[in-house]
Parts: C-alpha cells; sequence; structure tokens
C-alpha cells in the first residue's frame, strides 16, 4: 500500500517536533521490565538547570542517543534516564543577580525565603534546557527524569554522608581549599580556570638571625656560595602572603644550602624568627632556590607544614582583604597590600631585585574573580582507601576507559589523590545533615558532632533540645557522584518500577549501566566519584565502560568563548538547518577523547546530505509507486555488487557503534550512501527503470527499495528525524509495520 508522496524538499522546522510527538505519545522511549530480556543502560549526565544547551551538551545528547537508538533497534530494553541538576554556585548566583536587579540581596530575604525564591526560579526557568534536548531527538525515558534535589535523591545524599560519616570516611578539618571570595565559599578544582598571567618575582632578602652576647654581636652564616652575606634569598610572586611565612625551605639535595638547614632567619617587616627547613616539594630552579613557606595559603606550604609541626598564619580572609593579623596592613585588598609592602622591602634595602614573570593563575569560572588558597574548617572525604578499589577495577578490565590512553591519566590522578572538600558556603543545596547542641558548645567550647537524616528531638550528650543545623550545603559533585544507582531506586525505598502486580526495582534491573559517556575534561571529578562511590555503597561497578568524547573547537582549533567571538549557538543551528544535520556535523569526523571542529560550513554540508537523502528517497518512491515485486528476481552484477556493500557496511557500521567509534560509522554510512547508493547504484538502475524489459524494471525496484529501507534503519540513530519521516511514506510490506524507532536493526 503506497503511502503519502514526499515533497520536493525536505522542511525540518515543520517535521521535526511532529515526529518527536509521534515518538512520544507512543511510548516508545520508556522500557517496560521484562527479566527475561536484556537490558541496556545509560545515564544521562545531569545538566544545569541555569543553562540553556551549548554545543557540549548537544555533542553528549547526539553521541547518547545514537547508543540508545541502536540498542533499542536490537531488541534491548533500552533505558537512557535524564535529569538535571540543582548546580549550587551557579544557580544561586544566577538568582542573586535577578535579586540584585531589585536591589534585594540574599541576606535580606534570609534564607528560608532565599530557597523559596530559587525553587520558583528552577520551576519557571529549569527546565529550559531538557525542552532544547527534545529539540534534538533525545530518545531518554522522560517518564523517569530525575532531579538532584527531589524528594528522593535528597534522601540518597543524605543516607550517602551518614554512611561515609559513620565508617569514618568523612570528617570535619583544617585544610587548603580554594575560596572564591566573591561567591563567598569553597568551590571545586573544577571550578578554577587557570588562566596564563604576565607577574612579576620578587627577590627579598631573608637576613639571618643575630646571635649576640655581652661583648660582642656576631652573624652567624656559612660561608659556602653565600659567602660574606647576612641574609638568603627568597623569590615570591606574592609578596603580601609573606606576613604568613612561617619558614624558608630549601631542597635537601641542593649543595647551596646544606649547611644553612636548621639555621634561623628573621621575617621582612614581620621581624618574626623563622627556620630554614628542607623539603622534597621544593625545585631547586625555582627562583633562587629558597622559597618561602606559608601554610594558609598555599597547597603545598600546607602539606609541608604539616611535616614540620611548622604553624598557620592566615593572613588573607575570607573576603579577600588582609587580616588582623596584618597589623598595619588590615583591611588593605591584596593588591594595596602588594604595593605597599614592596615600597617597604625596598625603602628598608630588603629588595634584591624584581623580574618579570609569567604564571598561571586561577580563577572562579563564575565571577572570574582571582581564586585564593585558604587554610579553612570544612568537612572532608576520605579518599584514598575509595580509591584503591576504583584503581582496581580498571586494572582487571571490569570498567573500560575508551579510549584507552586515558587509563594513565586515570591512574595518576587517583594514585596521588587528595582528601575531597564536600562543603559549601551556599543556601541552596543539599544541606549537611548534622547538627549542633548550643549547651554543649558553651560547656566544652567546641560544637559536639550529631548526625543524622532529620533533626534530633533533642542532643544525645545533654538532652538539651536547642539544637542548630550545620549551615553548609554539599558540594554538587557529591550528590551527583551517586548518579548512577540514587537515580534508580537507592536507597531501597526510594522508587519502584511498577509492572502487572509486581513491583520490580529498577535499580536490580538496569545497574550496572552500560556505558558512560561524557567529556574527559571531568574524568576526575565525576567519572572516577561516581566509580568510588558505586564501589563503595553497590559494591558494583556504576558502568562497563567510560567512553570519553573531546572538546568542541571551532575550524581554527580554538576552544570556543565569548571573548574569541567563535561561540555557536546550537539552538540557532537547529532552527536554520535542523537537528539531524547538527547532529551529522558533531559526530562526522570525530575519534573518542580527541577534540571536535565544527563550523556553520560543515553544518551547512550535513545538510546537504540529509537533503541528498531525501532526494534520492523521493526518486526511489516515484520509481516504486506502482509497488514492487519481489518474485522471480533478474538480478544483474549492479544488483549484486550494492547488496554485497550494502551487507559489509551493515556489518561494520554494527561493529563501530558496539566498540564507539560513532566518527567512523558515521563516515561509513555517508561513503556508502551518498557514493555507492545514489551515484553509482541509482544511475545504473535508471536504464532499466524506463526500459522495456518488465522483469528488469522489477528487479531494479525491488532492489531500490530494499536498500533504501535497510539504509534508513541504518541512518536512523545518528538523524533520526528525517529517516522516520521518509519511513512514514514507504509502502507496507507487512500491516504491523510502524515506527522506524523500533524497527528491527538490519
Amino acid at each position: 500500500m503506497q503511502k503519502e508522496k514526499l515533497s520536493k524538499t525536505y522542511n525540518p522546522e515543520s517535521t521535526e517536533s511532529k515526529i518527536y510527538e509521534m515518538w512520544e505519545k507512543g511510548d516508545f522511549f520508556k522500557p517496560r521490565i521484562d527479566k527475561k530480556k536484556k537490558p541496556f543502560s545509560i545515564m544521562m549526565p545531569p545538566a544545569n538547570i541555569t543553562g540553556r544547551l551549548h554545543l557540549g551538551h548537544a555533542l553528549t545528547m547526539t553521541i547518547e542517543d545514537i547508543l540508545a537508538r541502536f540498542n533499542r533497534m536490537r531488541q534491548k530494553l533500552t533505558l537512557w534516564l535524564p535529569g538535571i541538576d540543582h548546580a549550587g554556585i551557579a544557580t544561586q548566583n544566577v538568582v542573586e543577580k535577578e535579586l540584585a536587579k531589585e536591589g534585594k540581596s540574599r541576606s535580606d530575604l534570609g534564607r528560608e525565603e532565599f530557597e523559596k525564591v530559587v525553587w520558583a526560579w528552577k520551576e519557571k526557568y529549569g527546565s529550559i534546557i531538557l525542552e532544547q534536548i527534545r529539540e534534538l531527538g533525545a530518545s531518554c525515558d522522560w517518564s523517569r527524569e530525575r532531579f538532584t534535589l527531589d524528594k528522593e535523591y535528597q534522601n540518597s545524599v543524605r543516607s550517602a554522608f551518614i554512611l561515609l560519616f559513620n565508617k569514618g570516611l568523612i570528617y570535619r578539618g583544617d585544610r587548603i581549599i580554594n575560596w572564591c571570595p566573591r561567591c563567598g565559599t569553597a568551590i571545586s578544582d573544577l571550578e578554577v580556570e587557570y588562566e596564563e598571567e604576565k607577574g612579576k618575582l620578587w627577590y627579598i632578602k631573608y637576613k639571618f638571625k643575630v646571635q649576640s652576647s655581652k661583648f660582642k654581636v656576631a652573624v652567624q652564616i656559612e660561608k659556602l656560595k653565600l659567602a660574606n652575606k647576612d641574609y638568603i634569598v627568597v623569590a615570591t610572586t606574592r609578596p603580601e602572603t609573606m606576613l604568613g611565612d612561617t619558614a624558608v625551605a630549601v631542597n635537601p639535595k641542593d649543595v647551596r644550602y646544606k649547611n644553612l638547614i636548621g639555621k634561623k632567619v628573621i621575617l621582612p617587616i614581620v621581624e618574626r624568627e623563622i627556620p630554614i627547613i628542607s623539603d622534597q616539594a621544593i625545585d631547586p630552579k625555582f627562583g633562587t632556590g629558597a622559597v618561602k613557606v606559608t601554610p594558609a595559603h598555599d597547597r603545598v606550604d600546607f602539606e609541608i607544614g604539616k611535616r614540620h609541626k611548622l604553624p598557620s598564619v592566615q593572613v588573607i580572609g575570607e573576603d579577600g582583604r588582609m587580616t588582623e593579623k596584618t597589623g598595619e596592613y588590615k583591611n588593605l585588598k591584596i593588591d594595596e597590600a602588594r604595593r605597599k609592602i614592596v615600597e617597604r622591602l625596598k625603602k628598608e634595602k630588603l629588595l634584591e631585585k624584581i623580574e618579570s614573570y609569567s604564571h598561571s593563575v586561577g580563577h572562579c569560572s563564575r565571577c572570574k574573580t582571582i581564586i585564593e588558597s585558604l587554610m579553612s574548617k570544612q568537612w572532608f572525604v576520605k579518599t584514598k582507601p575509595l580509591a584503591k578499589r576504583a584503581i582496581e577495577v580498571v586494572k582487571k578490565n571490569k570498567i573500560k576507559i575508551i579510549p584507552k590512553r586515558f587509563n594513565k591519566i586515570y591512574f595518576n590522578w587517583l594514585e596521588n589523590i587528595q582528601d575531597w572538600c564536600i562543603s559549601r558556603q551556599l543556601w541552596w543545596g543539599h544541606r549537611i545533615p548534622v547538627w549542633y547542641c548550643k549547651k554543649c558548645k558553651v560547656k566544652s567550647e567546641k560544637f559536639k558532632v550529631i548526625v543524622s537524616e532529620k533533626k534530633p528531638s533533642k542532643c544525645p550528650y545533654c538532652g538539651n533540645t536547642h539544637l542548630v543545623q550545620d549551615q553548609d550545603v554539599l558540594d554538587t559533585w557529591f550528590s551527583s557522584s551517586l548518579w548512577p544507582f540514587a537515580t534508580l531506586g537507592w536507597p531501597k525505598e526510594n522508587v519502584k518500577c511498577k509492572m502487572k502486580n509486581e513491583k520490580l526495582a529498577d535499580l536490580d534491573y538496569f545497574y550496572p549501566t552500560d556505558v558512560l559517556e561524557t567529556g574527559y575534561d571531568i574524568l576526575f571529578f565525576w567519572v572516577t566519584r561516581m566509580i568510588m562511590m558505586s564501589l563503595e555503597f553497590m559494591n558494583e561497578i556504576p558502568f562497563r565502560n567510560v567512553f570519553l568524547h573531546g572538546l568542541i573547537r571551532d575550524r581554527k582549533g580554538r576552544k570556543m568563548s565569548k571573548s574569541e567571538s567563535n561561540v555557536i549557538d546550537p539552538v540557532d543551528l537547529i532552527e536554520k538547518y535542523g537537528a539531524d544535520a547538527l547532529r551529522l556535523s558533531l559526530i562526522m569526523g570525530s575519534a573518542p577523547g580527541s577534540d571536535i571542529s565544527i563550523s556553520e560550513d560543515k553544518v551547512r554540508g550535513a545538510r546537504n546530505f540529509c537533503n541528498k537523502i531525501w532526494n534520492a528517497s523521493r526518486f526511489v518512491l516515484m520509481s516504486t509507486e506502482n509497488g514492487t515485486d519481489q518474485h522471480n528476481l533478474k538480478k544483474t552484477e549492479d544488483d549484486k555488487w550494492i547488496l554485497e556493500e550494502l551487507e559489509n557496511v551493515t556489518k561494520k557500521v554494527t561493529h563501530e557503534i558496539e566498540n564507539y567509534r560513532i566518527g567512523q560509522a558515521t563516515e561509513s554510512l555517508y561513503h556508502f550512501f551518498w557514493h555507492k547508493f545514489c551515484d553509482k547504484y541509482i544511475e545504473t538502475t535508471k536504464k532499466r527503470l524506463y526500459g522495456h524489459d518488465v522483469k528488469a524494471k522489477q528487479t531494479a525496484q525491488y532492489i531500490l527499495l530494499s536498500v533504501l529501507k535497510k539504509s534508513l534503519i541504518l541512518l536512523h540513530p545518528f538523524i533520526p528525524f528525517i529517516t522516520e519521516d521518509i519511513w512514514q511514506k514507504l509502502p507496507k510490506e507487512k500491516e504491523e509495520e510502524g515506527m522506524l524507532i523500533v524497527e528491527k536493526w538490519v
């Protein structure tokens, strides 16, 4: 039976939304649990509720949709679970900016009212990106959509915190963290962007301690290469932090300073006596090889301080100004304090020289403020015990990282992992489930920690009912590290999936998932943490494969940024060329773990391929409008050739998708359809189609339609809209033939 004819041109704008609505109404995205069948499951990396669709999202969604559609067509019960992240600091910043337009601040509202405002904002704007993901054709199960602050997920996060705390893997203590003075919170390493900046290297004289007696004053120095000098020169990029120095350090193998180790110097300006120590962490090639040690303002220095039991003096506060411990420099901004300190060093002839020096400076990814390394009392996860198992599962090939070259990076990070700061000084997010008793605080001058899922009715230590909850929230990466199993019902009472009269847990059926697909740039901050948490709480890997894609760059290989004026809005491209064209342009020429070049010309080229498919399909349908006859076929060598090529490309594409070579699979299909099917085979059939040999004509018609149908099946995971639209207009061979999205893979 002949269906509706294809129009002369394909119009994605008027077609794609209709097609997507057909898929959703047909419930094709939602798997029904059947324990007799093998599932395929993949978790969508939760997008931030603050954002709009960008090309990184578009690439992720395209690759994951290809995997989901491919496995669905292979008759696997496919779950692609979507979700969004509350994105603590990003969302709070956006809402605070909105309040500022009204002349308000969060402190004006108070915590409870501010949280209500953020929830209202989330309901209004938070799902914009999910609508845009739909525009890309994402065939995810929207009925299972999760939010990292929904009721069940909050329960999962609290449970995880309490279990880790009770096991001794979570503690509260003083350590060096990344601090954003503008956002007023600790932030993760991922939220720090390093920029190469031209700075200065100041060489400062630290004079040796003068030892006096009743009759003489002797300067104790060692006459090596420092002969006849009463000071040691220290090089630094931050002279303002010298006020917090508690030692000068050299490398133990540096012969220049070997006999100075253990001697004392006087800290300039402060006039505090500090020791010269040796430590392997010191680079002898930096500056003079002697460096200042400021444990309260540098991670390396903090560790040196711990090893040598040095005191810590905090000279920069959370507001980005000098603290009261800096005397006359108190409350000065850092730049102003630096200028005045350098002037004084010059005046006192303690500044030997100044050199130009380029170095990386960390900035907050949200507000671009320079990040301060501060010692702060925060909540931390002990990661070394968790990292050990995460290393083992990859070494034993239980989890495969694709491409394999990232194994080395993965192992290196986990083998050198530091404890994870999980507390944030925000109001939006998962409140830390810890309470303190004010009465116990008065007696002991120290809060006693009460960890509980709900507010306790009274203090277990003294019976007092006046308890206050910890003000901090958890790092967004802590909650998202639970994503593979918290979304499926962990702990068990969270989410159930009903089937017939039974309740079957999604967690039992879909976990562990088959693949985690994401950018290589968050291998450390998200992927490794999911593996650690899954092994801890599920005693099982979270996914069998980790497929890492590259970053999007422009045609010149530059990272896309507003400052370069090279940012491309994927929504604009969808509106102009269609979702299929954008999807195709993102994966054509791509390789696992390699950066991807994109330009409007590339999208335009992909649109041309879509038009080629449309025109070829239109030709085939027009040539077979009176039906086809598959009996007594009179196959030519050309017919045999195209059928053999179709079989070869089917095997090749299947193998390439199974091995996550999505770009190669796309190119194989492109070459087959355009060059072999259209340019060669279709041209060879025209003589038979317009000739008088009925059997030859019928054979050509049948082969044309057969190859087209199988080609559409192969192309569907990559460009789902146009292939589904054409499929709906093909003549039916069987009454049960329906949507291409669930057609059996060839």
